[in-house]
């Protein structure tokens, strides 16, 4: 034993009689504080997996026809082209059969679209500015009084499903008109 283990008589043990009650009661709260911290964290973890199988499932609902509607798209380029190729001129033109079936034909176009649209799948917009994340450029070509950036031409509808680009319109964009040679030659 050391020196000051014998000098500890019963009577300085008797100073603090419930010293060791409280250093028990100490461990204990500091055992129902890490477990709270405990139970406080796995409640959060819980509601975050929760929150994010949410999101998967409503994704996966609002994304599981993007195959499908990629393949769709090809059909809907047919019925455009099919429609493209017979100019409101030829259709006064044509005999009631060629109308009938012209008719069908923008009918079956509009009903694919709207079932497209029903899915979530929507046609880009193609008026104005060009944008490199809704728009593909092919080409630029003179303006002719359309603002430089800005779309001339449709070559092919792009397509959304939900907030994401499903494929990007294919565009041609007037390009900057070139100084006039006159200002030029006028300084020299």
């Amino acid at each position: 034993m050391s020196d000051e283990q014998e000098t500890q008589t019963p009577e300085t043990m008797d100073d603090n009689p419930h010293a060791a009650e409280f250093a028990v009661l100490e461990a204990l709260r500091a055992e129902v504080e890490a477990l709270k911290d405990q139970r406080l964290r796995a409640l959060a973890e819980a509601e975050n997996v929760r929150r994010r199988a949410d999101k998967e499932k409503l994704e996966a609902s609002q994304y599981a026809v993007t195959k499908f509607a990629r393949d769709m798209l090809g059909i809907a380029d047919n019925f455009a082209r099919a429609l493209a190729a017979c100019p409101p001129a030829l259709r006064e033109a044509a005999d009631a059969q060629v109308k009938a079936v012209l008719d069908g034909v923008e009918a079956t176009d509009r009903q694919l679209l709207a079932t497209l649209e029903r899915y979530g799948v929507r046609q880009v917009d193609t008026s104005g500015k060009f944008d490199p994340n809704m728009h593909q450029a092919i080409a630029e070509v003179p303006g002719n009084g359309t603002p430089a950036g800005n779309i001339v031409d449709v070559m092919q509808t792009g397509f959304m499903i939900g907030d994401r680009l499903l494929r990007p319109a294919m565009v041609t964009v007037a390009r900057r008109e070139a100084p006039a040679a006159d200002s030029v030659d006028a300084k020299v």
